[in-house]
């Protein structure tokens, strides 16, 4: 059962997308993926009426769209937030916390993290989502290398190596849903970062 939602002051258009990006986060990680995902069941979630998504986002595709804007924002601040938290000349222990953050997102969000893979946009270049979290991690390991860090492959090939190892790990876990496996994947994370430097 929904409950009634009060109605933001006018003018606050912005609040109310947030709300309906929150609530379609919410459905989105208790059904798994996007397949079940309706604007009315956000409607229903966000408790509002369709009518009012209809306002911010033009269907279905546009509301995903948004999602995955919103996911990537939500990832990208946490592993922001965890690089923040390493001394600013730990420079591979900076690159192991995104990377920690990235995989505890995977993890956590399942549903969220098949949305950005999915729904990539094929472009050329190619953008989207994943593709800033490697730049991310690009501009990681150039700053390694600018600290005096050996690395034993260029930094580019050494975050696209990071990256696609840690996906191909978070992805095994979510095929086999054994979430004992979740603590080896942290110390996965860390043999990678140690496997690409000197």
């Amino acid at each position: 059962m929904t409950s009634q939602r009060v109605r933001n002051p006018w003018g606050q258009g912005e609040r109310l997308r947030l709300e309906i990006l929150d609530s379609a986060a919410r459905l989105l990680s208790e059904l798994g993926g996007e397949q079940g995902l309706t604007i009315r069941g956000v409607a229903r979630a966000a408790g509002i009426a369709p009518a009012s998504i209809y306002q911010h986002f033009a269907d279905k595709a546009a509301l995903v769209k948004g999602l995955i804007e919103f996911d990537y924002q939500q990832l990208s601040t946490a592993m922001a937030e965890a690089d923040g938290q390493c001394p600013a000349d730990a420079v591979l222990d900076r690159v192991k916390a995104q990377m920690r953050a990235y995989c505890l997102f995977a993890m956590a969000h399942p549903g969220h993290y098949r949305l950005m893979l999915n729904n990539r946009p094929v472009t050329t270049p190619p953008s989207g989502p994943l593709v800033d979290i490697v730049k991310m991690l690009i501009d990681a390991f150039e700053r390694c290398e600018r600290a005096g860090v050996r690395l034993r492959v260029p930094a580019r090939r050494a975050a696209i190596i990071v990256f696609v190892g840690a996906h191909g790990r978070v992805a095994l876990l979510h095929a086999s849903e054994n979430t004992a496996q979740e603590p080896s994947i942290l110390d996965f994370v860390d043999e990678l970062v140690w496997l690409v430097t000197e």
